[in-house]
């Protein structure tokens, strides 16, 4: 893959595999282009096909040179903005696997809104001892505010738990 944003134009019908096809093998090994398709002898059902599987957009030939400048420019600004949130991501997995297992589980508390009271209860601890995995957390996260961790929550991917 390149080190930069792009995208693929491909044709519905491609010699010995379909479009469809192609897009299909790419989202199994996890490549994840943004995908234009055009074709001549396209339907609407083969286009819904096409846009659930996450096509950015489907023309139908003859189309103007502007639609096809258009996507493109949106299939870029998407996968820009895909390559600046795994960036992010990657970025705050290196704090995050500093965390002792205790304070990431003080984490995912936190993150699902539960007070220092509640989170010390739930593990059978001190208040005092989850202040302290909390600003040790908060420290290795460098997270200036619970607004802030909350926001590293998110993007990390870490939800509520089952309660």
């Amino acid at each position: 893959m390149p080190d930069v944003a792009s995208c693929l134009v491909l044709d519905i019908r491609l010699p010995g595999v379909s479009g469809l096809d192609f897009q299909a093998e790419l989202a199994k090994a996890d490549i994840r282009i943004p995908i234009i398709f055009m074709t001549g002898h396209g339907d609407i059902p083969m286009s819904v096909k096409a846009m659930k599987a996450g096509a950015i957009d489907f023309l139908t030939k003859p189309f103007r040179e502007q639609d096809i400048l258009d996507a493109v420019i949106r299939a870029i600004e998407r996968d820009q903005k895909r390559r600046d949130s795994e960036k992010a991501v990657s970025e705050l997995r290196i704090p995050f696997d500093s965390l002792t297992s205790r304070e990431r589980e003080v984490m995912t508390l936190v993150a699902a809104g539960l007070m220092n009271k509640q989170i010390a209860a739930k593990f059978g601890i001190t208040e005092i001892t989850v202040k302290v995995h909390r600003g040790h957390l908060m420290r290795k996260m460098k997270a200036r505010s619970l607004i802030d961790l909350l926001g590293m929550a998110d993007l990390l991917g870490i939800s509520r738990p089952k309660r």
